[in-house]
């Protein structure tokens, strides 16, 4: 099997990856990507489904202040549409089906107002973390200690409140709040601009959508690659020290043959979630704070269901397709139908203890149990969708979950310092270490392009 050398590798081909080797390779650097998928955008993947539909199984939407992903999106010539939101969402609580007008749900104004002043409460706390250095924020060891969770519970009196909280929660990091480190989570909701922001769609993060969808720029970034990006090529083991990287690779080589084989590099830019960073085979033993950082750090659990209908029907009815409940494997949902309606599209998250619960169920399974909350809330019409497509994140073999790592109590504190401090000469992308849109599209492009830029600066030295 033949080798290859180069001065930068890239592991991981989703935007942090292929923004870290398009910067590098502007630069006039040898570089090469590889990438364990048959395709690449990590975690944001556009596809067509039987009926023709474009879904977005993964991240989807562009909003205000995300100006690096809607300066790639101009130069790509991807055009996006407004997210419908005309008419009212539905709230599901204690059983009871009613609608509302605007970001939160009205049924019961006491535990309106209790939501609204607690997102106000975790905004301003959230705007006295520093992003660069969050385990720096005034009792951040505190605040580290303690989960969203337990903050919840002693900050808001009202069960309906918690309740709005919680989905907004787990459709943003895909867990439950007791899972979410305090700091991590002020942290998180500053880097989006707070979580009204985050939970938002007009003027907010969900505010647009693609029309080609999400994975357009990536694309067409790894087209500019051509032949210095190799795909179904899973790095299995990284060899580091002072003289550069061996990155032993599985899958189709430069001269296309199956088997095992080694790039060398000078420098490596790793741009994978935490979790899946530790399962290659490090030589030597990557360092104790960064490998424990990474054990700490699991994928969230999501799964993405879209319903698929001949038409947008729920607009019948002056409903923006936009849920809020309490209970069932659904939460939250949006209108992901096409821009001229020509049909109609329900995207549902089933995220936190509501995936789990259904990862032993078949796609065939979880699709029933979606359908029927689906039918609690838009009617009887919900019932016979054309197709119901879904992306199970915790399955895919090279994503282990999503949308986002999930930090748990004490990691910044303890281990935050590793996370973007390089290892010799490994340096590390993903959005998880983006210090503005931590999570979002927005956020991987901005780690890759500083992940390149630590490594011109090496190689320049």
């Amino acid at each position: 099997m033949q080798d290859r050398e180069c001065e930068a590798l890239v592991i991981g081909a989703g935007y942090a990856g292929l923004s870290a080797a398009r910067e590098l390779s502007g630069a006039g650097r040898d570089v090469l990507v590889v990438e364990a998928r048959d395709r690449v955008g990590g975690r944001v993947w556009t596809q067509s489904t039987a009926t023709g539909a474009v879904v977005d199984h993964g991240g989807q939407w562009i909003g205000p202040g995300q100006d690096l992903f809607q300066k790639l999106a101009d130069e790509c010539g991807a055009e996006t549409f407004p997210t419908f939101t005309t008419g009212e969402g539905v709230e599901w609580r204690a059983g009871q089906r009613a609608t509302y007008a605007g970001l939160v749900p009205t049924s019961d104004p006491a535990a309106a107002a209790d939501g609204i002043e607690a997102i106000f409460d975790l905004d301003l706390a959230a705007g006295q973390v520093p992003l660069a250095a969050p385990w720096e924020a005034p009792d951040a060891r505190a605040l580290d200690e303690q989960t969203l969770g337990s903050w919840l519970a002693a900050h808001v009196t009202s069960a309906g409140a918690r309740a709005i909280i919680t989905a907004a929660v787990k459709s943003i990091f895909g867990t439950e709040p007791g899972e979410l480190s305090l700091l991590f989570t002020l942290f998180y909701l500053h880097s989006g601009g707070g979580l009204m922001n985050l939970a938002r769609t007009t003027n907010g993060a969900q505010e647009r959508r693609f029309r080609t969808g999400a994975q357009h720029c990536a694309l067409q970034l790894a087209a500019a690659l051509g032949d210095r990006l190799l795909l179904s090529s899973p790095v299995t083991g990284v060899a580091h020290g002072p003289d550069g990287v061996v990155a032993t690779v599985a899958g189709p080589g430069p001269g296309g043959d199956a088997g095992t084989w080694r790039v060398r590099a000078r420098r490596a830019v790793v741009a994978l979630p935490p979790a899946l960073s530790v399962r290659m085979d490090w030589s030597p033993p990557l360092p104790g704070l960064r490998d424990q950082l990474s054990m700490r750090a699991p994928m969230g659990s999501v799964t993405k269901i879209h319903a698929v209908y001949d038409r947008p029907f729920w607009r019948d009815d002056g409903l923006n397709g936009q849920v809020v409940s309490d209970e069932g494997a659904v939460q939250v949902t949006f209108d992901d139908s096409p821009p001229d309606g020509s049909h109609g599209i329900i995207l549902g998250f089933v995220a936190g203890s509501e995936c789990r619960a259904l990862d032993g169920c078949t796609p065939a399974e979880r699709a029933q149990v979606a359908v029927a909350d689906l039918v609690r809330y838009f009617g009887p019409r919900a019932r016979s969708p054309l197709e119901v497509v879904e992306q199970h994140w915790p399955a895919e073999p090279y994503t282990r979950g999503g949308p986002v790592a999930v930090f748990s109590p004490g990691l910044l504190t303890d281990f935050g310092r590793a996370l973007r401090q390089p290892v010799g000469p490994v340096h590390w992308a993903g959005t998880e270490t983006a210090t503005v849109w931590c999570g979002y599209i927005d956020g991987a492009i901005s780690s890759g392009v500083r992940a390149a830029g630590e490594v011109l600066a090496a190689l320049d030295a």
